[in-house]
């Protein structure tokens, strides 16, 4: 893509964040309000459909820009899967049990990004046999444009399996009609700063995480020298075991760690992830050979993934049912719109514009992993007692509304 696209590290960390970001972000908010009243199951079969017929489309890109317009599209369409899935799994369990549900939900990104690695390195050796393939209908394609049609034609038959799926009862609605946004608004001011630690925090985070999954394969080719097949082989492999293993076992410590008495579980486990991550992250992409390197790379995919189920819990758990698609929407806007739309794009700006060389990519990861973990850290300390004043104001909240029905 670089070669026949004329883009460069920055240029593909655009495509890879903000050109998504952005788009997904801005339809997110609105996407979420409409999940708070309407069919939550028929907003993501509609999304599902969109954001796979755009994936397509991006096989017939031309430049950067035509390019550009498409992860657009991709971004708007998956704008409207998460704040409707947190708002059914928060209806489907409850509370004691929300960490762990919305982690096995989440196993889900790191199951697709293995898999994409995996499939992904076997499909571009194949479609890299030969420099040109000549399909019906479309003509002349490039092997990076095979793959693109690879991935997003078949969406398009699964996108049918969501009707399967049973649209859960709402619990806890104080009104069938979603409030004001000036109400949710209101209520997210009065725990501004439960909302600022929190989303803030784990969009720190999520700068580096973002960061890793786009470069970390670059970083095994270009240092390492690895193939492209064998990159995506091992580094699949481990993202499709420690992923989910790390998303879920970090939701099941949350809700244990809530049956002990630990209101702010759901916080604590985001915090421990940050100060866990960042030793470990540092001495992955400064490993001196690919050895070492693989081997640190399974406990900081652990990690990596430890705290994403327990991050959208704890927004649902300090929000009335009928603002969750709302706060879960405003929760993605923040996390993504920083995490994705800067993460990788602050690694690459460093390694073309301050390091100034392809095999210093390690040094530009180390030192936006330094900055972005110490801050989401220190957010996510300063939001623990917040946190539990929110819980306090919720309860009041639904004691007020029993005593007024």
């Amino acid at each position: 893509m670089r070669r026949d696209l004329g883009i460069t590290d920055t240029g593909m960390s655009l495509l890879m964040g903000l050109t998504f970001a952005v788009f997904y972000t801005l339809f997110g908010i609105p996407l979420g309000r409409l999940a708070d009243t309407r069919s939550r199951r028929g907003i993501i079969a509609a999304g599902f459909l969109t954001w796979s017929l755009f994936t397509t489309l991006c096989g017939f890109a031309r430049g950067f820009w035509h390019l550009a317009l498409l992860r657009m599209g991709v971004g708007i369409g998956e704008a409207s899967l998460s704040p409707s899935a947190y708002s059914m799994i928060s209806d489907y369990f409850p509370p004691e049990r929300r960490a762990t549900a919305i982690s096995v939900y989440s196993t889900g990104i790191f199951l697709g990004n293995g898999l994409a690695m995996v499939l992904g390195g076997i499909v571009l050796k194949f479609a890299s046999a030969q420099a040109v393939w000549i399909l019906p209908l479309i003509g002349a394609t490039r092997p990076w444009q095979l793959i693109f049609f690879a991935v997003g034609l078949p969406g398009l038959l699964c996108a049918a399996l969501l009707f399967t799926v049973r649209e859960p009862r709402r619990r806890e609605m104080r009104s069938h009609q979603p409030p004001p946004l000036r109400e949710v608004l209101a209520y997210m001011r009065t725990n501004s700063q439960t909302f600022l630690c929190h989303n803030f925090g784990i969009a720190f985070f999520s700068v580096t995480a973002y960061g890793f999954a786009a470069w970390m394969p670059t970083l095994f080719m270009r240092v390492h020298g690895w193939s492209p097949a064998e990159t995506g082989l091992k580094l699949g492999l481990c993202t499709l075991i420690l992923g989910p293993l790390g998303i879920v076992c970090g939701g099941r410590l949350a809700d244990h760690l809530k049956s002990l008495g630990y209101r702010d579980a759901n916080m604590r486990i985001m915090l421990i992830a940050a100060v866990a991550w960042l030793p470990i992250a540092l001495a992955c992409v400064l490993a001196p050979s690919p050895t070492i390197a693989l081997l640190l790379f399974l406990p900081s995919q652990f990690l990596q993934a430890f705290p994403f189920g327990a991050a959208p819990a704890a927004i649902t758990e300090i929000m009335p049912n009928e603002m969750r698609g709302q706060a879960a929407a405003t929760y993605l806007f923040i996390n993504t719109l920083i995490g994705l739309g800067f993460g990788p794009t602050a690694i690459a700006l460093l390694t073309d514009y301050v390091y100034r060389a392809d095999k210093l990519l390690p040094y530009s990861m180390a030192t936006i992993s330094t900055c972005s973990l110490t801050i989401a850290a220190l957010l996510l300390f300063h939001g623990l007692p917040s946190f539990r004043l929110s819980l306090d104001r919720l309860r009041l909240v639904k004691a007020c509304s029993t005593t007024t029905g």
